[in-house]
């Protein structure tokens, strides 16, 4: 009866996993093919005489269906407040300062406030290059506060209160905007089918991606889910998320008392916002032809500090609207994909679940109900969808980056432990410390992030990531033992997905700190390089 019990229990963990993450590859793949479907909808701009370099104009059409923008009417821009939220960014927040002081916009109409909370020489150096922007005409203020109650979100709120604007452009400390960035985007909210839209987001573009192969991969993610997913949830008529920068917001809508403002109580506060937005009657515009570049993490460390905090927040967004998703007058259709979209940081659990199980499995004298074999036939949305979303960026060069999905199926799997961790602080907490990705400002490969004092220590967990690459070189001995040569492929990637992570987790670390030369500040900016402007490819999607 023990054994019976036991082998309940393991085939009914076996099959949740399987049909979980089949589940997922198979909403990828539906997202894709929603993508292709609507690729052609246009979505329209209002046009109006423009007041301002008449080269924010574009060509009438772009080849994909959208209308491209014209600047705004009778010379009547509204009223735009740029928000930055900074904390401790001393090697970019020059860059971004410049970068934002450059946009191309009536500097009568434009407000950028600094949100700084930092307490290190970032403030200093923001002091100093604020005084310069104020005496070179740019309406630029910083904003402080006595505590970083709320971190990002608090300070976002507590800025509001003295914005002047009637948009709420907002970039994180790694974005460089382009100089015509809001002539692209503002006008989207006049066209009269658009009057209920609250916020806009923009495509991320990489300042960074050719650094390393690990830049690559994160890149690659990244073109898939603005390239493929974000477009496909807009089109269909699905919710979809504010990315946190790189777009704007109505002011009225965040004010909109159905709405709420800002919370504090996730630690996806631009998920949290849009959805809770989405469920009062507005609706977002994702651009994906117009960019905002930012700088991906060179330091793995770093992205998986972004991506537990993204896991985290994600999963606690999923257990505050739940109900009210499943609550609402929706279609049904909208509220699995609003479901499935929060709750995709379920797949890593289902992953390491899989893993643990395995094992037992194997051991004791029963077969899985599932062959561990079939996962390959169930695994093939994300590949696809990324491929698709290189084929729209890169035509026919394509393949240059998506060559990249090895090492990125590799860090998709190894991330499992950290981003399993996360999903269940994000089940039984709220809020919580919200651990900033630190940004290092390298873009070309000789650039270097080592002599840091942003850059990140080993952490103890990695320990764990140790024993579970173990654990998988042990399922793939008995495999071996067991002649099912099907299945092994799939252990040994969780073998080099957790030695992945852990030895070039350690391997930076040690490497780094062997290299750091004694008596350097690490606290210096002499790589942070600001520019007084940039300009960037577009790619069309």
């Amino acid at each position: 009866m023990l054994l019976s019990a036991l082998t309940l229990v393991l085939q009914s963990a076996y099959v949740l996993c399987v049909v979980g993450l089949a589940l997922y590859s198979g909403n990828a793949l539906w997202l894709t093919w929603k993508y292709i479907q609507h690729r052609h909808r246009a979505i329209s701009p209002q046009t109006f005489d423009s007041p301002v370099d008449p080269s924010v104009r574009t060509t009438p059409h772009n080849h994909n269906g959208f209308h491209a923008p014209g600047p705004l009417a009778n010379g009547q821009w509204p009223a735009v407040t740029v928000q930055l939220p900074i904390y401790n960014e001393q090697h970019v927040v020059i860059r971004l300062l410049r970068a934002c002081a450059n946009l191309r916009y009536p500097r009568e109409k434009l407000q950028i406030q600094v949100l700084d909370d930092s307490d290190d020489d970032t403030r200093e150096l923001i002091q100093r290059e604020v005084a310069h922007l104020r005496a070179s005409g740019t309406v630029v203020e910083i904003v402080e506060r006595p505590t970083r109650h709320g971190y990002k979100a608090g300070a976002l709120a507590h800025a509001l209160a003295t914005a002047q604007g009637e948009f709420i452009a907002i970039f994180d400390a790694d974005f460089e905007p382009t100089e015509d960035f809001l002539g692209h985007t503002l006008p989207y909210f006049f066209n009269s089918d658009n009057q209920s839209a609250g916020f806009i987001q923009t495509r991320w573009d990489h300042l960074n991606a050719n650094y390393s192969p690990l830049t690559q991969s994160q890149a690659l993610a990244l073109d898939g889910h603005f390239a493929i997913e974000q477009p496909a949830r807009h089109r269909s008529g699905y919710f979809f998320g504010f990315n946190g920068s790189g777009g704007i917001w109505r002011r009225a809508c965040i004010e909109d008392a159905a709405v709420g403002g800002w919370h504090t109580d996730t630690l996806c506060e631009d998920l949290d916002l849009s959805y809770r937005a989405q469920l009062a009657g507005w609706h977002g515009i994702f651009l994906p032809h117009v960019t905002a570049p930012a700088e991906v993490p060179p330091q793995l460390l770093a992205f998986k500090r972004q991506q537990f905090r993204w896991a985290k927040g994600s999963i606690q967004t999923l257990r505050k609207l739940a109900p009210r998703l499943v609550q609402a007058d929706l279609p049904l259709r909208v509220k699995v994909q609003a479901l499935l979209h929060l709750g995709g940081y379920w797949v890593h659990p289902f992953l390491l679940l899989m893993l643990l199980v395995t094992l037992p499995i194997r051991i004791l004298p029963f077969e899985p109900i599932v062959p561990l074999s079939w996962l390959g036939y169930t695994s093939l949305g994300p590949p696809l969808l990324y491929a698709v979303a290189q084929q729209r960026l890169r035509g026919r060069l394509w393949w240059q980056r998506w060559r990249y999905i090895p090492l990125l199926t590799l860090m998709g799997i190894g991330l499992s432990f950290n981003n399993t961790r996360a999903v269940f602080q994000g089940l039984f907490h709220t809020g919580g410390e919200f651990l900033r990705t630190p940004k290092f400002n390298v873009e070309k490969k000789s650039d270097q992030w080592n002599q840091s004092a942003y850059r990140l220590r080993v952490p103890t967990a990695i320990v764990a990531e140790l024993f579970l690459m173990l654990y998988a070189i042990a399922i793939c001995f008995v495999l071996v033992q067991q002649r099912d040569w099907w299945s092994l492929p799939f252990i040994l990637l969780y073998a080099a997905g957790f030695g992945f992570m852990a030895g070039t987790g350690i391997w930076q670390a040690r490497a780094h700190t062997r290299r750091q030369p004694s008596g350097v500040d690490t606290t210096s900016v002499a790589h942070a390089k600001p520019r007084s402007t940039r300009r960037f490819t577009k790619h069309q999607v």
